[in-house]
């Protein structure tokens, strides 16, 4: 996939960001937490998108094509925000994004400002997710991106760190505000001593560069203890709540026992 389709640019400009095209596809959201083991709190929430009636994020993910992905990923950030103001969200919102999506980003971001502003809702604890593992031709138009955001006052993440193309590589040309562990990585890790090796040199990595880390698809509790001596000690995943339709997930107090 390039990342400046000849039917979406000109001389003229960004045509993608002028287009009127309706989605031909409805969604919602579902929001996942990701928890601070230090104080046992709510850091964030992800909203994760689902069809209406919940069926999963393939279900819509699957209809969006080089037509409509500009339109897509527009309304998902403004639906976002709007949904996690109506629920009255006072933490970290965390949205992903689709790069490819993106034209021109001090354009494309319009809209995103926009929302937040109608529902009130804080710059500063808006965090923008892109995932590392997605193919993107150009990177510098990509770190162009993360940049632009970043000078509007937003967070940035890379998720799925480790699984991708781009790697180390991306975070020496930027360095976001936090990564996500790749599941991959996380599963296990307290039987995999080549896991446990690689995460303990990506923590040092961070805290160098003062990069927070979140571990994400956390299942088990001898995995959040180990992250936890690692000093990773922001986490998500099905150990502390599985995804709440259209409403924020509370996490069990058992979430927090000792293995």
């Amino acid at each position: 996939m390039t990342i400046f389709p000849n039917s979406l640019t000109s001389s003229n400009g960004c045509q993608g960001c002028k287009s009127t095209l309706e989605l031909d596809l409805d969604f919602t959201f579902a929001f996942q937490p990701i928890v601070d083991v230090r104080d046992q709190s709510i850091f964030a929430h992800e909203a994760l998108v689902r069809g209406i009636n919940g069926e999963g994020a393939l279900s819509v993910l699957e209809k969006v094509n080089d037509q409509n992905r500009y339109r897509f990923d527009q309304l998902c950030r403004m639906r976002a925000i709007s949904t996690a103001a109506q629920l009255g969200m006072t933490q970290h919102l965390s949205i992903n994004f689709l790069p490819n999506a993106v034209y021109r980003p001090e354009l494309c971001i319009r809209s995103t400002l926009e929302a937040a502003r109608i529902h009130n809702f804080p710059l500063d604890r808006l965090i923008f997710e892109t995932v590392e593992s997605e193919y993107i031709e150009n990177n510098h138009h990509l770190t162009n991106i993360l940049r632009v955001y970043r000078e509007f006052g937003l967070k940035i993440a890379i998720d799925d760190f480790g699984s991708g193309y781009s790697g180390l590589t991306l975070l020496a040309d930027f360095q976001p505000d936090l990564i996500k562990l790749d599941i991959a990585l996380v599963r296990n890790i307290h039987r995999d001593r080549s896991r446990q090796a690689i995460v303990r040199g990506v923590v040092i990595i961070c805290a160098e560069m003062g990069i927070e880390i979140i571990a994400e698809g956390i299942e088990h509790a001898e995995e959040r203890d180990f992250l936890t001596d690692c000093g990773v000690y922001l986490m998500q995943g099905y150990w502390f709540a599985k995804p709440a339709f259209e409403a924020m997930a509370l996490v069990a107090a058992k979430s927090w026992h000792k293995a």
